[in-house]
């Protein structure tokens, strides 16, 4: 039974090791009864061989790490050849004693990861260079534990332990690595939403500040850009964290949450999945000089939405409600139009000029006559005649005024806009 034991364990070994949390108190107290456990002369036995054996597991990293096969030379191969031969020595120092590794020691292994990370490689070359080490390891260790007679519960405890040392060494690995990481990761990513700053800023930003900034977030500047903004109609519970493609300038943390994308279409689809409590309205797509210009007009449109003068959906694109915006766009000067233009209706209820209204518009927008006027509205073509009496007898000659029409029309139809809420 401690045979087979002990070969399933050594297998363990060679498969290298699974990363566990560093702060897991049930794995830490484990860890320290094997080391406890086993016998502290085993350190005199393997102390005079630690220099061969870090030379060996250096040579077969190198073959078996693509990598790593260059000349340990420089940093890369001081911090390479010191991280083999401490790991090698506080392995052997720990036999016998239940101890960890002391802070400096666990730093050296933290630095790897981060040199893993400023080299440019992801954590599996390290990863692979940990399991070829314990397999290397191990193969010394129980051929010269067999040659002294050691005994095989001792040979299964010794395996177990060293795959413990070896998935404590990844870990802290892993954390140098997740740490340079998200270290990098947080300062590009302020340097992203100030990037959304400085590309929305008014007065404009010179294009040399930002493409110096695009530069530093590593953000390609693109030619043309759209601007989304956005707005959450659910405060509760935490907003999640989008995973949009790089080309996204994303900056959810102001106070005017918007995206910033060369193509919309990069991101447009998969708002109702990365931002599910959020509304959205697209600003047309627009050099990268104007970006400023395609945020106003998604702003305009997030605003009409709320006020229900657009339809409320997940996402609004202003580019399907160009002409109601350029309608909306100046309040002010709309109905002071409005009120010129439709002087003639001023005097009446607000019931009759609501329908005239209603006819006027649709005779505007129709080439034919009282029937196709009546199908349009849903009345009797008497009704239309008798309206359109009525409208002549108000507005006379105004009526045959091309320019007059124009503003009519225009101002009924921002009218229906500001005064009736879509369905």
């Amino acid at each position: 039974m401690t045979v087979g034991r002990t070969s399933r364990t050594a297998a363990a070994v060679s498969a290298g090791p699974r990363p566990r949390r560093a702060t897991d108190p049930a794995h830490a107290d484990r860890t320290r009864r094997l080391w406890a456990a086993l016998p502290p002369d085993l350190a005199k036995v393997f102390r005079p061989r630690a220099a061969e054996a870090a030379r060996e597991i250096l040579q077969e990293i190198q073959r078996g790490v693509p990598e790593y096969a260059r000349p340990l030379e420089g940093p890369f191969g001081e911090i390479i050849t010191a991280g083999v031969e401490s790991a090698i020595m506080q392995f052997i120092e720990r036999l016998g004693h239940p101890g960890g590794l002391g802070e400096d020691e666990a730093a050296m292994f933290r630095g790897l990861g981060r040199l893993e990370f400023a080299e440019g490689r992801s954590p599996d070359s390290l990863q692979a260079a940990y399991r070829i080490g314990a397999r290397m390891a191990w193969r010394r260790m129980s051929e010269l534990c067999q040659r002294i007679g050691v005994p095989a519960a001792v040979l299964g405890l010794l395996a177990e332990s060293l795959f413990a040392y070896i998935d404590e060494l990844s870990t802290l690995s892993l954390e140098g690595y997740a740490l340079a990481q998200a270290r990098t990761a947080g300062a590009i990513e302020r340097r992203r939403k100030r990037l959304v700053d400085l590309l929305l800023a008014d007065p404009p930003a010179s294009p040399e500040a930002i493409a110096d900034l695009a530069v530093a977030a590593a953000w390609h500047l693109p030619e043309q850009v759209a601007v989304v903004a956005l707005k959450c109609h659910d405060q509760s519970g935490e907003h999640p964290v989008p995973t949009f493609d790089d080309s996204v300038l994303v900056d959810l943390e102001g106070a005017s949450p918007r995206l910033v994308a060369a193509d919309p279409r990069l991101c447009v689809p998969f708002l109702g999945t990365e931002l599910p409590r959020w509304r959205a309205a697209v600003g047309p797509v627009v050099p990268v000089a104007e970006a400023r210009q395609s945020w106003l007009l998604a702003q305009r449109a997030q605003q009409a939405v709320q006020r229900g003068l657009l339809p409320d959906k997940a996402v609004t694109d202003c580019a399907d409600h160009l002409s109601a915006l350029w309608l909306l766009s100046d309040e002010l000067l709309m109905r002071t139009l409005a009120d010129r233009a439709l002087a003639p209706l001023a005097a009446l209820t607000e019931k009759q000029r609501a329908r005239l209204s209603e006819t006027l518009l649709a005779w505007l927008q129709t080439h034919g006559g009282a029937p196709e006027i009546a199908a349009r509205l849903g009345v009797h073509p008497q009704t239309v005649r008798y309206r359109l009496h009525q409208l002549e007898k108000l507005f006379g000659e105004r009526l045959r005024d091309q320019d007059t029409r124009f503003d009519i029309e225009l101002s009924l139809r921002a009218l229906r806009l500001l005064e009736s809420t879509p369905t």
